[in-house]
């Protein structure tokens, strides 16, 4: 099915920002990173030899009775890196509810569906099924995805990749976990959306992804999750990534909550052009963290 949209329908960028050392005749020099969800379109571009990052990007969420393939499709038809070939690598993120992890040895290529359709009624006109194994961690990504979105994805990269964004957000907090040591919680809270990752060192225990509407929503989502891991509020440190501010009301009452709390940092190992230096570090960690991603 087509979802040609005119150029008419590009969004206007939230954030653009550009390294000038950024060469768009040398691709083949650079990583492409795209992450779609309630938290709208974000795009990122790294110098896959020096692995930094030179180009941030945001959009807002495709307006009602609007697709992200029709978003992205606009937005390549006016933008000078999306939608071109040539790339070192290309990396697409979906931010969902339709997922699960899987130990690698219990994965059958071909049966992705079947595993999906425990935690997810999966719908085959709309949504089309993927995996993505993590490497080094014997863990297998199950995830579902719309099925316009893919196709676009398909017709513009067929050498990319596609990924859940737990994914990119669980390489991002192994890569800053000690191989031992207690459990550890992590959150990832976007708009509606909340993200909880337990690790016990480098492997996790718990990753989910919970709806929520007030504040206390996602209190109550965070302190049953510790709770049924036996973690204490009191004492374990929780750290945070994603689209909160020191002053808003979710800040608010985790900190009411929890005793240790803290922002967490970008992932490490990576540069970053001075042009994202006035971001907050704890803000767009699995769009980085995709560089992690295989």
């Amino acid at each position: 099915m087509s979802t040609s949209a005119p150029a008419s329908l590009a969004p206007a960028a939230l954030h653009r920002l550009r390294d000038e050392t950024l060469d768009p005749e040398q691709l083949a020099s650079y990583n492409l990173y795209i992450t779609v969800g309630p938290a709208g379109l974000r795009l990122g571009v790294a110098d896959a030899r020096r692995n930094k990052f030179l180009v941030l990007e945001e959009y807002a969420a495709p307006e009602a009775g609007l697709s992200y393939a029709q978003q992205l499709e606009a937005l390549a038809a006016e933008h000078d890196l999306l939608g071109r070939s040539g790339w070192h690598r290309v990396r697409l993120a979906v931010h969902n509810r339709a997922f699960t992890l899987l130990p690698a040895a219990l994965f059958r290529p071909g049966d992705e569906a079947t595993y999906l359709g425990l935690h997810h009624a999966l719908s085959p006109e709309h949504e089309s099924v993927h995996a993505y194994a993590h490497s080094g961690l014997d863990i297998v990504s199950v995830f579902a995805a719309d099925r316009k979105l893919t196709d676009w994805f398909g017709r513009a990269y067929p050498a990319g990749r596609l990924v859940h964004r737990t994914s990119a957000l669980l390489q991002g907090v192994v890569q800053q976990s000690e191989a031992s040591g207690d459990s550890r919680i992590y959150l990832s809270i976007g708009p509606g959306q909340l993200t909880v990752l337990v690790m016990q060192g480098k492997q996790p225990r718990l990753c989910n992804v919970y709806p929520f509407s007030t504040p206390e929503d996602l209190i109550y989502y965070v302190i049953l999750v510790m709770q049924e891991l036996q973690l204490d509020p009191d004492q374990d440190p929780v750290v945070i990534w994603g689209d909160l501010m020191h002053d808003s009301e979710l800040f608010t009452i985790l900190r009411k909550y929890i005793r240790y709390l803290r922002f967490g940092n970008r992932p490490f190992d990576l540069a970053y052009s001075y042009r994202l230096n006035d971001l907050f570090e704890y803000r767009y960690f699995e769009l980085f963290a995709l560089h992690l991603c295989e």
